[in-house]
């Protein structure tokens, strides 16, 4: 026989319900009165005032101007942006990028640094002292932290954190970095691989806003991708979903686009002696894609088929997930006036339904942005929970 157990709706429990509801109307709607508050939520007139008194005790949401137009006397309202802030990291292999937003989603400082050389116990140091100086250009206090979403160059295991594939930052691989990062901050800390977060500010602030299938495709020193479906962010069974580089398994090796690779076919062709050129080794990425603007014929001929390995890699996700758009990104991704061409006449003639390929819209700022997009979604539910205090069911 079937036991079923109900939770009994508690006064406390029902006003602390009510007071959610009102808060999230009012970050819906802001400014807004007290009436239309009433009628959105459909809580009664009465109910709304109790609530209203508790969030604004709290700091959750203050009085604002009322809109243009006649507003017969009514109070309006809003949230507090400042009531909680959230600290977003890039750490690469020669940077650390940080950045910090209130929970209007707009970012309150910004800073990058620089690093000469980047081991994990370096990035520890680094983000710590980038925590410190984000949080004094803020100018509010730093306990309105709520947290910190980290975008790390490996995959983030699921269920264990475990971070693996993370040779870009030597030290990473099988630390827990995490833990060590939010002992030194004090804050929870939360470790995310650093293109799917790319993914997540493209879906928040990017071009992929409306999207709900799409991935982003890094193409730079290394590549990966980051796959959102149905809206959401695909991590796969182990989180090391988008871990293109095996994708074509032994013909990786001639179908690899990313950087080291690309000087390697720019030197195999310049050996042929086919391609009248200005290049001269090493062969540096940027140095290819600015002699194929100036018409380099070797430079050309190089990118053409870094176009064509793009393809074949967009090509493989497409005709399995067949996503709406691809985003290009990465240091070498992002040269969409020499790629989005070649790319989509590929993909044109080998797939049945290819998708809109275009180029990252937030350049170097997407894994911060998705970063704080993270961070954000839990301060928002966070900070009614510590404002309010806890309430027994």
């Amino acid at each position: 026989m079937q036991t079923w157990t109900r939770t009994r709706a508690t006064p406390p429990l029902l006003k602390r319900l009510n007071e959610q509801t009102v808060l999230e109307t009012i970050r819906a709607g802001a400014p807004i009165s007290r009436a239309e508050i009433s009628r959105r939520a459909d809580i009664s007139k009465p109910t709304v005032s109790l609530a209203l008194r508790t969030l604004l005790e709290a700091g959750l949401v203050r009085r604002a101007e009322a809109p243009r137009g006649p507003s017969y006397g009514a109070v309006y309202f809003e949230p507090v942006p400042e009531a909680a802030l959230v600290l977003g990291i890039d750490l690469g292999a020669r940077f650390v990028r940080g950045a910090v937003c209130d929970l209007g989603g707009h970012v309150r400082a910004r800073q990058d640094v620089e690093l000469a050389d980047t081991d994990a116990e370096r990035a520890l140091e680094a983000i710590a002292a980038l925590h410190a100086s984000l949080v004094e250009a803020t100018r509010l206090g730093p306990d309105l932290i709520d947290g910190v979403v980290v975008g790390v160059p490996g995959v983030v295991e699921a269920g264990t954190g475990r971070l693996t594939l993370a040779e870009n930052v030597p030290g990473l691989e099988d630390r827990a970095f995490g833990e060590e990062l939010g002992g030194r901050l004090g804050l929870p800390v939360v470790l995310e691989n650093d293109i799917n977060l790319a993914a997540l500010g493209e879906q928040w602030r990017g071009v992929a806003q409306g999207v709900d299938d799409f991935v982003f495709l890094s193409v730079g020193t290394g590549m990966g991708a980051g796959l959102v479906l149905r809206g959401e962010l695909h991590r796969g069974h182990h989180g090391a979903a988008g871990e293109v580089d095996y994708a074509l398994a032994d013909a990786a090796g001639s179908a690899d686009p990313s950087a080291p690779s690309l000087a390697a076919l720019t030197k195999e062709l310049a050996d042929k002696n086919e391609h009248p050129t200005s290049l001269a080794p090493p062969y540096d990425g940027r140095a290819i894609f600015t002699a194929a603007r100036g018409g380099d014929a070797l430079a050309r001929a190089v990118v053409q088929e870094e176009a064509r390995r793009i393809a074949l890699h967009v090509a493989s996700i497409s005709a399995v997930a067949d996503v709406g758009l691809v985003v290009l990104g990465g240091g070498l991704g992002a040269n969409g006036d020499l790629l989005l061409e070649p790319v989509r006449g590929h993909l044109a003639g080998w797939l049945p339904y290819p998708p809109r390929v275009e180029v990252s819209s937030l350049g170097e700022a997407a894994v911060l942005t998705g970063a704080l997009a993270v961070g954000l979604r839990a301060a928002l539910d966070n900070v009614f929970a510590r404002r309010g205090g806890p309430v027994a069911a």
